[in-house]
């Protein structure tokens, strides 16, 4: 009688080498070398590197890591823009068993000091633009840490302060380095730190296992495969990516790398290699959607973008596909490994009107296919809500995509993970359909003379506005309703004379009147370092008003 008792499927069938490897990306970059050698892996201003390249010189990595005494549960520290090292990071530093912390680059020295320090990352790689910042992190910590200097000629600025530049260190390396997969898939790979709104932001630790499912979701929902051209207008810091170094690779796509997203290098990037997928957040869609007129252009193959954080408005989804990109709306958070639900299309919502189309593609959507469990609950009773489109719970996540946990935050992730779910605390409903819509955080929603409104919903018809480019509403303290609806504007460039009420009577025109600002604030508005609006910055001005 095998172990498996009177089960005669596990009677003397036990997993081996042969038959059980723990899953990692890692293995991507092996088969595409493999498959597609001489293929253009990494495009970076005037340099090319092949799969066999990009290969050997994360292997160089991962040799020079070694020989400097770094493996299993090291952290190795990454502060650079979307380029070829923060590339081979993803690759050569779990390759060593040491888990990758990409550092926002936005970031101030104090917020780069304290993920330095929680981290405890022994090495450091850091891109010389960043010196300045990077000097005074590190004159306020206590341990020591091996600086490694990036020298990218596309580089503005800065100095070199490390010991020796990455293209020597990679010289330390052995190309043919030997990597073995991680003994278990459970073992970390990378750490993210969340943007926060207050306090110190929290470290987001991933594993091989949730990479690689979250990775080849990514191939799978975005259609990539090896005649994809991928242009990086997502910040690489940014969840890893959103696991896209590790999905382009899987399919032997070609990376295109932009050290920043501005219109003016991305229209001809897209041109020059012929992009046919990127991701950004709804800033990124904005900031295209606004470009001025002889800047932008019309692309005759369709561009394939997927973008997350708010929906982004109707109007800069049409924008977008006037210029030939067809947009994905993506829904995940950093403890996720970046997207987790998608707004998938239906084959009926072509017949639709155009503004019925774009509403549904602002939706949250459906799960991914490696998400397990995607449910909209009352908090209190942990019950489902109704399909009605209209009873409001919390979206919460079950699967091998959500995170290990908050880093030495015990107490936090307990939190996160009450009842056996994660808990997004975003707010929302179910359709009819089974497709989820955000209706806010937990935090955002106004109350007002005890009826709930939804920040989102008069931001939308905020953003309908031809003259508004960007806008965020928040609660304001009103003597009689309790508090009310603030919203603050950003107009286009090329605004004429817009008053306040002119805002206020658009939101009448198109909500219930209780829904429209009382007060309306005209100027740019705080973001973090990832674009995020940052609504506690707003409610503290709306208080000032």
């Amino acid at each position: 009688m095998g172990k498996g008792g009177n089960n005669i499927f596990e009677q003397d069938l036990d997993a081996n080498s042969a038959n059980f490897q723990p899953q990692t990306p890692l293995t991507f970059l092996d088969w595409a070398a493999s498959v597609y050698p001489d293929k253009t892996a990494v495009i970076h201003g005037d340099n090319r590197f092949t799969y066999r390249q990009f290969a050997q010189r994360s292997r160089r990595l991962a040799s020079a890591l070694v020989k400097r005494g770094l493996g299993l549960g090291d952290t190795v520290a990454v502060m650079a823009p979307n380029s070829p090292p923060m590339l081979e990071a993803h690759f050569g530093v779990p390759m060593t068993g040491a888990v990758l912390n990409a550092l926002n680059y936005r970031l101030d020295a104090a917020g780069i000091a304290f993920i330095l320090a929680h981290g405890e990352a022994k090495i450091l790689i850091t891109d010389r633009e960043y010196s300045p910042i990077i000097k005074e992190a590190l004159e306020s910590l206590d341990a020591p840490i091996t600086v490694i200097d990036i020298d990218d000629p596309l580089a503005e600025g800065g100095e070199l302060i490390g010991e020796m530049d990455y293209e020597a260190f990679l010289e330390e390396g052995d190309p043919d380095f030997v990597w073995a997969p991680p003994a278990d898939e459970w073992q970390a790979i990378s750490l993210n730190y969340t943007s926060g709104t207050t306090g110190n932001p929290k470290g987001v630790v991933y594993h091989h296992r949730g990479a690689f499912l979250n990775a080849m979701s990514n191939a799978l929902v975005f259609g990539l495969n090896h005649q994809s051209v991928y242009l990086w207008t997502l910040p690489m810091f940014h969840c890893n990516g959103w696991c896209y170094p590790w999905s382009v690779t899987a399919v032997g796509a070609t990376h295109v790398c932009l050290r920043s997203p501005d219109p003016a290098r991305i229209f001809p990037l897209i041109d020059a290699h012929a992009v046919t997928h990127m991701c950004g957040a709804p800033v990124i869609m904005n900031m295209l959607a606004h470009a001025p007129d002889d800047m932008k252009k019309r692309f005759d193959t369709p561009i394939e973008v997927a973008t997350g954080g708010a929906a982004p408005p109707s109007a800069v989804i049409e924008a977008m596909e006037e210029m030939g990109f067809n947009v994905t709306h993506l829904y995940g958070l950093t403890e996720c490994y970046g997207p987790s639900t998608f707004s998938a299309p239906q084959p009926d919502w072509a017949a639709l009107e155009n503004e019925d189309r774009v509403r549904l593609m602002a939706r949250q959507g459906v799960r991914y296919p490696t998400i397990s469990g995607h449910l909209v609950l009352d908090p209190e009773t942990m019950a489902p809500v109704p399909a009605d489109g209209v009873t409001i719970g919390e979206l919460m996540l079950q699967g091998n995509t959500v995170m290990k946990g908050y880093l030495k935050n015990p107490d936090t992730t307990a939190e996160a993970f009450a009842g056996g779910w994660f808990h997004t605390g975003d707010l929302g409903v179910v359709h009819a359909d089974g497709y989820v819509e955000i209706k806010d955080r937990s935090k955002d929603t106004i109350l007002s003379g005890g009826e709930n409104i939804s920040s989102l919903e008069v931001e939308e018809a905020l953003y309908k506005h031809p003259q508004v480019m960007e806008a965020a509403v928040v609660g304001r303290p009103h003597e009689r309703w309790g508090e009310s609806p603030c919203a603050f504007v950003t107009l286009t460039p090329d605004a004429g004379e817009i008053t306040a009420e002119d805002i206020i009577q658009w939101c009448k025109d198109r909500l219930a009147h209780f829904k429209a600002p009382h007060w309306v604030v005209f100027g740019p508005l705080p973001k973090t370092s990832t674009g995020k609006i940052q609504k506690f910055v707003l409610r503290e001005r709306a208080l000032d008003l």
